[in-house]
């Protein structure tokens, strides 16, 4: 005689106030979770790849000052701007070529605006180069 002999035979007990739990919910108990939420965002950030500021030789400052001058004494002047942006949360930054319209030069500031709202650092420049119309 065993000690459970009184209760093995007896029928499982159902819940009259829960319903019975589906095999899809029940298996998703036992599904993987993210133990630690945002760490595959982390791992993807230390992985992404920055550019270094390249420091400009006297004759590149020279030819950019040159253009800036010209802009100065022109209005709505197409140009390709190459710059580099810094990153917001890395050391280093990338570079960024755009072709556009000059708004403003900012002398106080030290900026270039251009047609689209981008605010460029003068410092950050790296080419200018005018577009050939505006030549003609």
């Amino acid at each position: 005689m065993s000690r459970f002999d009184d209760i093995i035979n007896l029928p499982h007990p159902v819940s009259k106030k829960h319903p019975r739990m589906s095999n899809y919910n029940r298996g998703a108990q036992f599904a993987p979770f993210a133990a630690l939420v945002g760490y595959d965002k982390v791992i993807d950030e230390s992985g992404r790849m920055t550019d270094e500021k390249l420091l400009l030789d006297e004759y590149q400052i020279a030819e950019i000052n040159t253009i800036l001058v010209h802009l100065k004494a022109h209005k709505n002047v197409r140009i390709n701007i190459v710059y580099f942006k810094k990153d917001e949360f890395k050391k280093g930054g990338k570079y960024l070529s755009k072709t556009c319209n000059v708004l403003k030069i900012d002398d106080d500031n030290q900026t270039i605006i251009l047609s689209d709202n981008t605010i460029i650092k003068m410092n950050d420049i790296m080419s200018i180069t005018l577009e050939k119309e505006n030549y003609e």
